[in-house]
């Protein structure tokens, strides 16, 4: 079966980095566009980056370009968030996802405070 587990998120000060990792098995990974999403307390979950199954650019949500960089080893079966510049807005539970047949892992907790 699809498993999707996310990792790397905890707590950080404003202006700090993060990389979250999340490691996927049951489906040929390769294969796949991958996601990052992120939900706030009290808001609607988020589309923060997608990154294709190979090559092309990846996108992001407005509110994360030029600080987040999504990237992925198909050969480690692995997508990546590496998340710097770290504000307190970006406090919220980030969940991978593989968006075709709506896959999602259990998430982890980032929060940016001093």
């Amino acid at each position: 079966q699809v498993q999707l587990v996310e990792s790397g998120g905890g707590l950080v000060q404003p202006g700090g980095s993060l990389r979250l990792s999340c490691a996927a098995s049951g489906f040929t990974f390769s294969s796949f566009p991958m996601s990052w999403y992120r939900q706030a307390p009290g808001k609607e979950r988020e589309l923060v980056a997608t990154i294709l199954s190979a090559g092309g650019r990846p996108t992001y949500a407005n509110s994360v370009k030029g600080r987040f960089t999504i990237s992925r080893d198909n050969a480690k079966n692995t997508v990546y968030l590496q998340m710097n510049s770290l504000k307190p807005e970006d406090t919220a539970v980030y969940y991978c996802a593989r968006r075709i047949g709506s896959y999602w892992g259990q998430g982890t907790q980032v929060t940016v405070s001093a």
